[in-house]
């Protein structure tokens, strides 16, 4: 397999895995797509998105940099964790008036691109994640230091991303067509989901468990990104054989 093929693969699977679970930024664009449409939805997955790839790009290149700002990255553990108490309350506040069907967090002034932008700038989880994943692959000698390496990962970051948060874009809205004319329920979920998110948002930074420690303490990450990275280099040699496999 050609080497920026194999790095723009393993950075599409690893960002669209990555964007699965449930998190803060995946809930709020499928809330967005059911009260605002589709393409709010987008705008905001593609603002949060840009950010993703400028924090990604960062990193490969000035993580020693990245790690001295330990008191900028716990601030911004803690506006995290505001916006998503405020997430939560805003969601239970619609499931318990029902005439009020958007989540007055999510529904300001602001562009929806915009809003996407300041709240994935402001949630550090998405640094240690990629920094993990990029020593691993630095290590493998999978990812080189060269632009056009740097170019690939970072493409496929953007579409293996994309691509997970329109599943909960549009699963958003077809749970929506389900359930009809009770939004309240679903409301409901969306508010236990922020709600636990921020639990355990809480529950990180109690135990110094936040992105400050898992960047001075890579060495928990890494171990079980290799055992990842080995799964996802087994199922790249399945998708694409080699030349010789070609030439047999």
């Amino acid at each position: 397999m050609h080497p920026l093929l194999k790095i723009f693969l393993t950075g599409m699977l690893v960002s669209f895995i990555g964007s699965l679970p449930l998190g803060t930024l995946n809930i709020a664009a499928m809330q967005i797509s059911v009260s605002d449409g589709v393409t709010a939805a987008i705008l905001f997955s593609l603002g949060s998105l840009l950010i993703e790839i400028i924090y990604v790009r960062i990193s490969l290149v000035a993580m020693d940099w990245i790690r001295k700002q330990d008191k900028v990255l716990k601030a911004l553990e803690w506006v995290t964790l505001i916006i998503v108490v405020g997430l939560a309350v805003a969601s239970f506040y619609s499931a318990l008036h029902p005439k009020v069907e958007k989540n007055f967090v999510l529904d300001n002034p602001l562009p929806k691109f915009v809003l996407g932008m300041l709240m994935c700038a402001v949630n550090p989880v998405q640094i240690p994640f990629w920094f993990g994943w990029s020593t691993v692959l630095f290590t493998k000698k999978v990812l080189l230091p060269r632009n056009d390496h740097y170019n690939s990962y970072i493409i496929g970051i953007g579409i293996g991303t994309f691509i997970g948060n329109c599943i909960f874009i549009f699963g958003g809205l077809l749970i929506a067509n389900k359930i009809n004319n009770n939004q309240y329920i679903l409301n409901w979920i969306i508010g236990g989901i922020f709600a636990l998110t921020a639990l355990i948002q809480a529950w990180k930074m109690w135990r110094n468990k936040g992105a400050v420690h898992r960047l001075e303490h890579p060495e928990e990450m890494t171990e079980k990104i290799e055992e990842q990275m080995e799964k996802i280099e087994e199922g790249l040699e399945k998708i694409t054989p080699d030349d010789k496999e070609k030439k047999d």
